[in-house]
């Protein structure tokens, strides 16, 4: 039966998840309160990576002996805001328990790879038909190390990416330098992941999949989601701050803001506005050939269409906290170590900082099914650090759960009821 559906959130999960609709048969509205794709949305200031080997919990074993230093260090790579602490305590519980162990990393990498394999070439087809493929680069991913040894130091990690069919190459430091040259001679380890890929401006990509969503005969909606209207278990309408859309299904996909629905659809998620900054520097004079993870500052280097940008830092606060943008601006004195060619003068009028808000779960996955108080809802958000590389496939369980298809991997370790 053909439905007619409210995508609520034109972010990238949004945006995939209309475009499967449609594919599917079925009329599509979708409800965003802002531009798709503008410098509002955290798919906006996404470090661009379709990292498919991204598998690993946020936490991981003994991270509660670091708790301390997040608090006490409000511009390290993940710090906690002392006023928040009450708040989010619960979900800082579930944080550190949920990569407290090695099986329990293993059975979160188990389930992220079943929705993140072969993600570049997902994303490159529908560039393709949006009419943006050069936007995707499927040309791999690298990591850098002060030295091997700090490579090993990390080896629980890359043990269970591994186990999960992760495969790289190791670089040494005479093909590390071939590879970057524009890189400080100090990295002299490298890992280079072929098969991920990344966007070369994930603003500019959200907003073409919602324009080749409209095209195909999608309506977009400006207007923002507060309440649903279930009659005997079925969904009548999504209702907004300015009047009912009447509808026969729904997909919550609000990002950070979707807890508020996903509580209103009968399930109670833990869902936090985990904070990512990034840097984006104009006509930079060192940048990276391949995008890197830079392992000793945990920052992310990729060279986007408008200039270098370095993403990375996380922060614990609420919603609606201030930016901290001296945490930007660490990210910017990381740029300027990491390639030596960029002027230590750099012009202000080169730089640009940026916030957004990462929808995140404790456990490191996203919430992906049906609701518990009327199955013609479906959440799709909480992905945290893979959303625009778990979006891809993420669209095609929504279009194939509104389909009443079996969906094409297992959504158990995905259900929001988890949290209950």
């Amino acid at each position: 039966m053909n439905k007619h559906v409210v995508i609520i959130g034109a972010g990238a999960v949004g945006a995939m998840s209309a475009v499967h609709a449609l594919r599917a048969g079925h009329r599509v509205t979708i409800l965003e309160p802002e531009t798709p794709g503008g410098e509002q949305a955290s798919s906006y200031g996404n470090a661009g990576w379709l990292s498919s080997h991204s598998v690993i919990p946020p936490s991981e074993p003994g991270l509660w002996k670091k708790v301390p230093g997040f608090l006490l260090d409000p511009l390290g790579p993940l710090a906690i805001r002392w006023t928040y602490l009450p708040q989010v305590f619960p979900w800082l519980l579930r944080y550190m328990a949920s990569g407290a162990t090695r099986e329990r990393v293993t059975v979160t990498a188990r389930a992220l790879r079943t929705l993140l394999a072969d993600a570049p070439a997902l994303h490159r087809e529908l560039a393709e038909q949006a009419g943006v493929a050069h936007l995707i680069d499927d040309q791999g991913l690298l990591h850098v190390y002060p030295s091997r040894a700090d490579f090993e130091a990390e080896g629980l990690a890359w043990e269970v990416r591994r186990s999960v069919g992760v495969h790289w190459q190791e670089l040494s430091a005479d093909e590390l330098r071939l590879r970057e040259p524009e890189l400080h001679e100090r990295y002299q380890f490298g890992v280079f992941v072929g098969e991920a890929g990344h966007c070369r401006s994930p603003g500019a990509y959200v907003a073409a999949l919602v324009a080749h969503a409209v095209a195909g005969g999608a309506v977009s909606v400006q207007g923002r989601a507060i309440d649903f209207r279930i009659e005997t278990g079925r969904l009548r309408a999504v209702c907004t701050d300015g009047a009912e859309i009447p509808c026969d299904a729904a997909v919550i996909a609000a990002g950070a803001r979707s807890k508020a629905l996903a509580n209103k659809a009968g399930d109670r998620v833990a869902l936090e506005s985990e904070r990512g900054y990034h840097v984006m520097i104009a006509r930079p004079e060192g940048s990276p050939r391949t995008p890197m993870k830079v392992s000793d500052c945990a920052a992310v280097a990729t060279l986007t269409e408008a200039g270098l940008s370095v993403a990375g830092q996380v922060e614990i606060a609420s919603f609606d906290a201030a930016p901290n943008w001296r945490r930007a601006e660490i990210l910017r004195d990381h740029a300027l170590n990491i390639f030596p060619a960029l002027p230590r003068d750099l012009p202000a009028s080169r730089v640009r900082y940026w916030m957004g808000r990462r929808p995140s779960t404790p456990d490191g996955l996203p919430c992906i099914g049906r609701a518990s108080a009327s199955r013609d809802i479906i959440h799709a958000f909480g992905h945290g650090h893979v959303g625009l590389v778990g979006s891809a496939r993420t669209g095609r369980l929504v279009g194939q759960l509104l389909s009443e298809q079996e969906p094409e991997i297992s959504l158990e370790p995905f259900e929001a009821r988890r949290f209950a």
